[in-house]
Order: C-alpha cells, then sequence, then structure tokens
C-alpha cells in the first residue's frame, strides 16, 4: 500500500504543471470576494488590495499571487478562485518592436502614429506635446506626453486657451497602463476622425483631443512582456520590495485627495502618492485641461456648473462595461447629477453598459482625474469601463482580434454620441 501511494503521488507530480520559479513570470490568481457595497468594499479597498473595476451582486474582484488568498482570510474575507491565469513563457518583445501580445502597438509606435496622422492630414490634425514622462523627466529614458487635436482647422482651433471658439471633446486611454484596450481604442478613433466621413463632418464645430497614452512609463512596462504583458497599473515612480512600483495616476488627482478607496502604502496598486497631484502626468493632464476649458463651477461639492458649460472629457479603462461619472468619492449627488446621468445612460445605452456613479455600481475612490475635471472646471467627465469580466475578450488581456470583432463596434456610437453632446452637455 505505501509503495503503491508514493507511485500515484510521483505521477501526480510528474503531470502536473511545474511551478513557475520564484523569481520568473508568476501566475495571476482572480479571487471573487464578497464585499457588498458599502463598509465592506471601502476596507477591502483602504487594505490596499487589487480589487478590479468589476461587480458581481455582493462580490467584488481581486487580483493577487498564489499568497492572495490567504492574506484575504487573515483579512476576515472569504475569497475564492475566480480565475488563474498562467504565465507564458514565450519570449519578451524586442526594444524595436511596433507591436507585442498578438498587435497590440507600443507606446513608440503610437506616439509616430500622431506624428504620421498629422503629416497625412495637416487640414485635421495638429500634435500637441503638453509634458514628460516621470522617467523622462530624471533622465532615465521616459517619454513625451503627447495629445492630438483633430477638428477642421480654421483660426484659433487647437490653441491652448480655454476660449477657443469650439467645443472640445477630450479622450484618454491607457493611464491605468495595463488596460490595453483603451489604448487601441484610441489608435482606432484617431483613425476613423480623419478617415470617415461621419465622424469628419462633426469637425467643423467641435475639437477632439486625444490622449492615446496617459502614463507611457507604465505602458513600457507592461510592453516589455512581450506575449505575456506585464499587469503594470501604476506609473514607474518609486519602489517597492514586495509589490509594483509606482503611484496609481487615477488616485492622485487633488479632488478629495487622500481619501476613500486609496492607500498610502507604496506597495498598494492604489498607492495615491505623497501628496495630491504630485506626479507629473497628472500634473501635464491637469495643467492642459485648464488650457482647454472654461471654468463654469463655483466651489464646494454641492455647486452645479453653469448651463452654457461646453465640452466633455472621456477617460477610458478596462474593465465591467460601466459608464461613470463623479461623484466617485462619495455618493452624494453633483449640482448637474441630472444631466450627468442622462449623459451616461445615452452612451451606456448604445453599447449594453450600466451606468451609475462608482459608489452605486462598484466602490467609492477619492482622486481620481474625472472627479478633479468637474470639481475643477465643471465640464462633464466620464470613465468608461470597457469589456466583459469573463469570456475570450473580457478582463484586461483580451486577445488583439477582439478590438476590432467586439469592443471597437460598442465604443464607436458611445463616441459619437460624446461629440454630440460635447456642444451642449448641460
Amino acid at each position: 500500500m505505501r509503495t503503491a501511494v508514493a507511485l500515484i503521488a510521483c505521477l501526480a507530480l510528474l503531470l502536473s504543471p511545474a511551478p513557475a520559479p520564484a523569481d520568473g513570470p508568476q501566475a495571476t490568481y482572480v479571487l471573487r470576494v464578497p464585499a457588498p457595497l458599502g463598509d465592506s468594499a471601502q476596507r477591502l479597498l483602504g487594505l490596499g488590495y487589487d480589487v478590479l473595476e468589476q461587480r458581481d451582486g455582493d462580490d467584488l474582484f481581486v487580483a493577487g499571487g498564489r499568497n492572495t488568498a490567504d492574506e484575504l482570510r487573515a483579512d476576515g474575507y472569504r475569497p475564492a478562485v475566480e480565475k488563474v491565469l498562467p504565465p507564458s513563457r514565450r519570449a519578451p518583445r524586442s526594444v524595436g518592436d511596433a507591436t507585442y501580445y498578438g498587435g497590440y502597438r507600443t507606446i513608440t509606435a503610437h506616439l509616430a502614429h500622431l506624428d504620421q496622422v498629422a503629416t497625412a492630414h495637416p487640414e485635421l490634425a495638429t500634435v500637441v506635446d503638453y509634458g514628460d514622462s516621470w522617467r523622462k523627466t530624471q533622465g532615465s529614458g521616459g517619454h513625451d506626453l503627447k495629445a492630438v487635436c483633430v477638428t477642421r482647422r480654421k483660426p484659433g482651433d487647437c490653441a491652448l486657451t480655454p476660449t477657443a471658439p469650439k467645443p472640445r471633446l477630450f479622450v484618454m486611454g491607457q493611464l491605468h497602463a495595463r488596460e490595453i484596450t483603451t489604448g487601441d481604442m484610441a489608435w482606432r478613433f484617431i483613425d476613423d476622425l480623419v478617415g470617415s466621413a461621419d465622424l469628419t463632418a462633426l469637425l467643423d464645430e467641435l475639437e477632439v483631443w486625444v490622449v492615446p497614452i496617459a502614463n507611457p512609463d507604465g505602458v513600457d512596462i507592461v510592453e516589455s512582456g512581450g506575449d505575456s504583458p506585464v499587469l503594470q497599473r501604476k506609473n514607474a515612480n518609486g519602489t517597492c520590495a514586495s509589490g509594483p512600483r509606482g503611484v496609481d495616476l487615477n488616485r492622485n488627482a487633488g479632488s478629495h485627495w487622500g481619501e476613500v478607496g486609496s492607500s498610502a502604502n507604496r506597495c498598494s496598486e492604489t498607492y495615491r502618492g505623497t501628496r495630491a497631484d504630485s506626479e507629473v502626468e497628472v500634473q501635464a493632464l491637469e495643467s492642459l485641461w485648464r488650457k482647454l476649458y472654461r471654468d463654469t463651477r463655483a466651489p464646494g461639492d454641492t455647486a452645479a456648473a453653469t448651463q452654457d458649460t461646453t465640452g466633455a472629457v472621456i477617460s477610458m479603462h478596462s474593465y465591467g462595461d460601466y459608464v461613470l461619472f463623479p461623484w466617485g468619492w462619495s455618493t452624494q449627488k453633483t449640482g448637474n447629477d441630472a444631466a450627468l446621468r442622462k449623459m451616461a445612460q445615452d452612451m451606456a445605452a448604445l453599447s449594453g453598459f450600466r451606468a451609475g456613479q462608482p459608489g452605486e455600481l462598484l466602490y467609492n475612490a477619492a482622486g481620481a482625474t474625472d472627479d478633479w475635471v468637474y470639481d475643477d472646471l465643471g465640464v462633464p467627465s466620464f470613465v468608461w469601463e470597457i469589456g466583459a469580466s469573463s469570456g475570450r475578450c473580457g478582463g484586461f488581456l483580451p486577445p488583439f482580434s477582439c478590438q476590432r470583432d467586439v469592443h471597437w463596434p460598442k465604443v464607436r456610437p458611445m463616441l459619437v454620441s460624446a461629440m454630440k453632446a460635447a456642444k451642449r452637455p448641460y
């Protein structure tokens, strides 16, 4: 009997996949965690776990490693393994590659694309350098922070002034670097703005500003894995011995900074930084928005922006199939709640997404850029969480073909809706 048991144990070891070495690529565990809206959800965020933008009834989802479930149990939660993403053994990308993971464009390719579009369509497109990434400010690589302004060019268009003649829609991707769907949506949107007659026709009376990659240092880390992208969420500023480096740029903005849903732990995925607006990427975005939009809202959490406000800002994220709007730090209603809710519902209806405040659908989190845009300027701002939580095209890393076949057919009508609403949003 002892011999038989030993043989079975040896056979099991031979047939089971070998674990990844401790210093090599590791599997990612997605854990289902009962955490109803309210105190339980907010406590989970406050503990610094990598809580995904996804909810199923009373359950949230946490990404982590092989020990994360034990840590959650020690903190009083009851996790269950939802899925395990095994590490890839394929080669990482080379420095000169223009794509990775089956077709996703590198940050170098994205920046070159902006210049190519502007060269090919000078009557429509203008590239604007609005700052430098953290690594570039340190002289350790990094990238320019670039946007493209697309409109039927007339005098005064694309000027860095809030008194420009046309309303402005602003769309950005990959503020969270690992959300690679959003960079691809931005690429496709730029191409359609200059190449599709129905969108180009709207540019006589509208400027569209697109930042395809808002966190280029983080994207450098993501794409360094090649066919096994690194799930880097934050930028590259800082070190951490037991987790990912960087600051969460969507917890660093100076609207209710340091409050609910953010962490003071450098190793947390929601690390908010040392102070409000500490990160150069956030500083550059806020400076750009102040140059693009008039301030039409008085101070105070309940004040409303005026009816003559123009423009809108869309920050694309993944995943969860949501359209979210301020406030994110609280379920308190803004002074323009009815209009924001109507715009969100109109966009969500085109894609089958759900619309609501973050605290109504997921959890509350402070220091987000969309809250800052509305808080500081009164401009309507939204987060789109693009992609389902499961299935072949769900999650952070869908096959590249999903962008054309599944995500773009949903996102394009939402972008058209946003273009039209930006003229008189309230």
